[in-house]
């Protein structure tokens, strides 16, 4: 008979391979996707093609892992807390397929160095390409580029997208007027997703 030390025993066993089993194992300088939850979420998924449309940069604070986003302003997110966020705690996890060699002791510092510099920038609601304000694929873009050189993926023009999708019109009315700046630079979450130079390591 399996009595209820024993029946204790396996609970806590179970809840505590749960708990290390929702957060995966990580590396200073992966990427992570989903889909957020937040009003301009559907837009972007519907502009761009994606499923995904957050992102953010993972790095390691005194062991723990962290993801360097653009919110309401560029901050560290605790990792687990991040995925919760998302639509059904659903995520991507994609790394540099040469990280072993590229992202370096020196090459991560010279990456929070670069990240350093965006903390504390309010969100960029209208997708400009400056550094005063920042959205998420732009923050994690510019980090790898000023820090290492490396342009994660291609920049494109905002009427690249799918403008025409109701959805995407309402909410390029909302930010822009009737003169929405067709010809401005940007950079998708899904560009980044797509990029030959990066390999899923984790989903869920």
């Amino acid at each position: 008979m399996i009595n209820r030390a024993s029946l204790l025993i396996t609970a806590l066993l179970c809840t505590t391979a749960c708990i290390h089993a929702a957060e995966p194992a990580v590396q200073d300088g992966d990427i992570i996707f989903h889909t957020s939850r937040s009003a301009q979420s559907l837009a972007v998924q519907k502009a761009t093609s994606s499923t995904y449309s957050h992102m953010g940069l993972i790095l390691l604070r005194e062991g723990k892992p962290y993801v360097f986003e653009s919110i309401s302003t560029v901050q560290y997110t605790p990792l687990s807390s991040w995925i919760a966020r998302g639509q059904d705690g659903r995520y991507v996890i994609k790394r540099l397929s040469d990280a072993g060699q590229r992202l370096t002791s020196a090459s991560l510092t010279k990456l929070r160095n670069a990240a350093q510099e965006f903390e504390g920038r309010p969100y960029d609601l209208t997708f400009e390409w400056s550094d005063d304000r920042m959205y998420c694929s732009e923050l994690v873009w510019k980090v790898y580029d000023r820090a290492l050189g490396v342009q994660l993926a291609p920049t494109q023009k905002l009427r690249e997208f799918n403008l025409s999708d109701p959805i995407v019109k309402a909410k390029m009315h909302e930010r822009y007027g009737d003169k929405p700046p067709l010809d401005a630079t940007v950079i998708s979450p899904v560009a980044i997703f797509n990029a030959p130079s990066l390999v899923t390591v984790s989903e869920h």
